[in-house]
């Protein structure tokens, strides 16, 4: 829900409650918002706003549109309709795409209401009332056709720079070369709207002193930045403002669309948007609350949390400071700030004028599910320098750490209690006896009460990627639990351990749907569906509740003899057509898509009647060329029909009549380990062989090596010579019988490799360790969830 304050009474701080305050920058309201724009401010804050309400604390999250101003009046021209107009279509359009990605704003308000321009007129009065403000005045571009000074972006001319001459230069900046410009210094400038030529004019404006207010301020920096842990951008953005020096900063323009000046000699003009867009925050607090100060002026009391991208750091702590600071009033002053840098896209940067990227409508129309766009956001939050968006990346992380790793834990232990009484428990949690006395489950819990508090410390210091990190480390350490403890094993052979083992899993099921709420709450919905649990019941995570401290006893969060949901699938696979469509659909500009979308559509007809040509002439052919069979047969096969999974070797000896081979007890994931018989006597000591995690090709035919049959193969890099050996190793924490992906290759693996076809030596050709050291297929890591494969010190050898 984008804004729930229609359903809900108004909070209001509480005394002896934390009380948090969280912003995220004002959108401005001339275009749909791009993903750049969603993780920079509107997200992560959602993730901090939900993570604070699980924790118990008192929380209200504010944001809106922010509507006045040149871009709007320039939008509105050019769409031949009033800024108004213009405002309440994308106002529309942001709460419509933030709702879908599931923003959980207490209030979503525009700054067109009537409560900014009271909030903004009562701050301009306090500020001229204390003589922080000045009159100055400057020459700006008067056009008398049109009986207006023209902002910035409503001149055009020639870019003044040597060797530039660019001719449609805007007032503000050259698009060609990049510099920043003022409007008079244009040659033939010209009004964007009527096309004659403007001429310099003396205009009057008024002024911010914030000269006269750097004590104050600097005061106010050097306080709150340590006690509020600033980021480290937030913090060289501000000192590179302080050190350039501080200047008067005008307040007005001569606009018509803004909040009005109250003043007689100023009247015609209206504030300058850097003035009065950081006041929003607080008259949108006013639209969902009368008694606003108590939030905004209550600084004993209140923590104030600002999200934003980094180019709009200095007016959060250099210009909307000063301008509260000037009042002297007691507001409640920013205490944390949480800033990102850039997120680009494939090859280039997301831009909104030039409509390059993916918009929020366009995610929608993708049918990936929210809370899978939410995640890969958010894994790739830009928290310290710029990140990079991309298709293959969004595929992989969705199918190896989403599917593979969470969704198949999850999938696992609900699966197996809902199975019938003789195979499960018939849909019931099991009755599980002093569980403190089985090494592996104690073990498990100690693990996760220390990931749960480095998690809390992570939140806490807004650092929310390292969040997400840490919990789905958790879901890692579940199915290595699983796995180590052979639950499918203990069911008949020791039925009391291993209803243990479930109990405890469902409750890590339980505790991964509390964790992961802020970063996939659609996610952990239907994970609560799953468990049957009620859904209107808000997950909790507090400290007063006795929650936190039950992590370390995940058997403890759900009671024995409740009756589960049905488990489905909580993830779908990424296919390799779906992703290159992506590609396809998304490159070029917004402009570039529409162009094509029409020209393929004037080919549909061309295609059909090609397609049934194609039809005929096969019919009329007997067979098919051999050349065309090869075709066929090449493009279908791929390392995709490799089924390579983890393994862990059990027990490993010599073969009794091959001096040089091992053979090997390796657990693939499987009820019973395969044997596996393997070359490596000879670059492999066997100590070096026992209890190792390896690499494993499970969907050869076995064959038959001095009288023992072989299951699988562990795969191992050589060097040119084949003098030097080694193993190919997973992550230390892979899970084991995990499938190894290669991402950007999607597909089921063959059950059996067709010899016939030579799958294996086709395939085979392209594995390599890389110059890294990485296990490759074609340049793509050999990946687990938890990370890629590498060789110990082979670079570029041939695996098999």
């Amino acid at each position: 829900m984008a804004d729930s304050s229609a359903e809900k009474a108004p909070k209001l701080p509480i005394p002896g409650r934390r009380n948090i305050l969280i912003t995220s920058a004002l959108p401005y309201v001339n275009n749909v918002p791009h993903l750049g724009n969603i993780i920079g401010c509107v997200l992560s804050a959602d993730v901090f706003a939900r993570y604070c309400r699980l924790r118990g604390y008192n929380t209200i999250y504010m944001c809106g549109t922010d509507e006045y101003g040149t871009a709007t009046e320039t939008k509105a021209m050019e769409e031949k309709c009033s800024p108004k107009e213009i405002c309440d279509k994308y106002h529309a359009i942001h709460r419509d795409v933030y709702e879908w990605f599931d923003i959980s704003f207490d209030k979503f308000g525009r700054t067109s209401a009537p409560q900014q321009t009271e909030v903004c007129q009562a701050i301009f009065h306090k500020l001229l009332d204390n003589k922080w403000l000045s009159e100055n005045t400057m020459q700006q571009l008067y056009c008398d056709t049109c009986k207006r000074f023209l902002a910035d972006r409503l001149v055009e001319g020639t870019c003044p720079t040597l060797d530039c001459n660019y001719d449609s230069a805007r007032g503000d900046q050259c698009e060609k070369c990049g510099k920043l410009l003022n409007p008079t210094e244009l040659k033939d400038p010209k009004c964007k709207v009527c096309h004659t030529t403007p001429r310099i004019r003396d205009t009057d404006h008024l002024f911010l002193e914030l000269p006269l207010l750097r004590e104050k301020l600097e005061e106010y920096i050097n306080t709150m930045s340590v006690a509020g842990s600033w980021s480290q951008n937030a913090i060289q953005a501000t000192n590179a403002w302080l050190k350039e020096g501080l200047r008067p900063r005008c307040i007005t323009r001569d606009l018509k669309w803004g909040v009005p000046v109250p003043h007689e000699k100023y009247k015609d003009k209206v504030f300058y948007v850097w003035f009065d867009a950081p006041i929003g925050y607080i008259s949108i607090t006013a639209c969902y609350t009368p008694e606003w100060e108590q939030w905004w002026k209550n600084p004993d009391n209140v923590e104030l949390y600002q999200f934003m991208g980094k180019d709009n750091v200095p007016f959060h702590t250099v210009m909307f400071p000063s301008t509260l600071l000037g009042t002297g009033e007691r507001w409640t002053m920013m205490k944390t700030i949480s800033v990102t840098e850039y997120l680009n896209y494939e090859t280039g940067k997301f831009s909104k004028s030039k409509g390059i990227g993916v918009f929020g409508n366009d995610a929608k129309d993708t049918k990936i599910p929210t809370e899978v766009w939410r995640y890969y956001l958010l894994t790739n939050r830009p928290e310290v320098s710029d990140t990079l968006f991309t298709w293959v990346d969004l595929q992989a992380k969705l199918n190896t750490e989403l599917l593979n790793n969470l969704g198949n834990f999850i999938n696992r232990v609900l699966s197996f209690i809902a199975k019938p009484e003789g195979a499960g428990y018939g849909s019931i949690i099991p009755d599980a006896s002093n569980p403190q006395s089985q090494q592996l489950t104690t073990y498990l819990g100690e693990k996760v009460g220390k990931l749960v508090d480095q998690y809390l410390d992570a939140m806490e210091k807004v650092k929310l990627k390292q969040g997400l990190k840490i919990a789905m480390s958790i879901s890692s350490e579940g199915n290595a639990y699983l796995q180590e403890s052979q639950f499918w094993k203990l069911y008949k052979e020791d039925p009391s351990s291993c209803a243990i083992v479930m109990k405890t899993s469902v409750g890590l099921v339980y505790l991964l749907a509390c964790l992961l709420e802020p970063f996939m709450p659609s996610f952990s919905v239907e994970v609560l569906r799953q468990l049957n649990l009620p859904l209107e019941a808000n997950l909790s995570f507090c400290d007063e509740n006795g929650e936190t401290d039950k992590a370390k006893r995940p058997w403890d969060f759900l009671p024995s003899g409740h009756r589960i949901g049905k488990p489905e699938p909580l993830f779908k696979e990424l296919k390799d057509e779906d992703v290159e469509s992506f590609r396809v659909r998304f490159a070029g500009s917004q402009a570039d898509r529409i162009v094509k979308a029409e020209t393929d559509a004037n080919k549909v007809a061309e295609q059909l009647k090609a397609t049934k040509i194609t039809g005929n002439a096969k019919k009329q052919q007997n067979k098919p060329s051999g050349n065309t069979k090869a075709k066929t047969a090449e493009t279908e096969i791929s390392v995709s029909k490799l089924d390579v999974r983890v393994g862990l070797i059990k027990k490993v000896q010599k073969h009794p009549d091959a001096d040089s081979l091992y053979v090997e007890e390796i657990d693939v994931g499987e009820e019973s380990p395969r044997t596996v018989v393997s070359g490596l006597v000879k670059y492999i000591p066997l100590e070096e062989m026992q209890n190792r995690k390896v690499c494993v090709l499970c969907n050869l035919k076995p064959v038959t090596m001095r009288g023992i049959k072989s299951h699988a193969m562990v795969l191992a890099a050589s060097n040119d010579d084949h003098t030097k050996v080694e193993l190919v190793d997973p992550p230390s924490s892979a899970v084991v019988g995990e499938r190894v992906t290669f991402p950007g290759y999607s597909g089921e693996p063959d059950g059996v490799l067709s010899a016939k076809s030579k799958v294996w030596e086709r395939v085979q050709v392209d594995l390599q360790s890389n110059s890294e050291l990485v296990a490759c297929y074609k340049d793509v890591p050999f990946t687990t969830s938890a990370g890629v494969c590498k060789v110990s010190s082979i670079a570029n050898g041939a695996i098999r």
